[in-house]
């Protein structure tokens, strides 16, 4: 059960939180974590969820001891592209994480690792809008529309 060893060393790492650099606290903060196979199939959900809950925890202790004042974010998202579960943390409320794509933020984490677990082919997505083996666009009478993914939120600042 490696993955649950890495998930919780993550309370142990580095932590920047600084407002008027995001760039840093994203590549200070941000975690990818994946497993063998045969570690995945072995692993269970709520196992899972309790391993993010304490490392949650522990950072929002680490945060009070640092006596940051503002708000502070810990998030974990399935990487679907990569495989991966992704987790981090930044001097943002929910509503304002740095993703570039849309995604919906939820108390409920068992959904985002429950597809991870489930993902049987980590690292491949289906994209039925892609060119078809000819090279000729396939298209229908609408464009494929991109959904936006779950992201587990926790309040970790100061500010709630």
């Amino acid at each position: 059960m490696v993955l649950l060893t890495w998930i919780a060393e993550v309370a142990a790492e580095p932590l920047v939180l600084e407002p008027a650099d995001r760039r840093v606290e994203w590549e200070t903060n941000t975690w990818s974590l994946s497993t063998a196979d045969e570690d995945r199939s072995s692993l269970s959900v709520a196992a899972v969820v309790a391993a993010f809950e304490r490392v949650a925890a522990a950072i929002r202790e680490r945060i009070r001891d640092l006596g940051f004042p503002g708000v502070a974010t810990f998030y974990v998202w399935h990487d679907e592209q990569a495989g991966w579960l992704r987790c981090s943390t930044g001097s943002v409320p929910p509503d304002a994480l740095p993703f570039s794509g849309s995604y919906v933020a939820s108390d409920d984490l068992g959904p985002v690792v429950e597809g991870f677990l489930a993902d049987s082919e980590p690292g491949s997505v289906a994209c039925p809008y892609l060119d078809d083996v000819r090279g000729v666009s396939v298209k229908s009478g609408t464009e494929q529309e991109i959904m936006p993914f779950g992201v587990w939120v926790a309040s970790v600042g100061a500010s709630r």
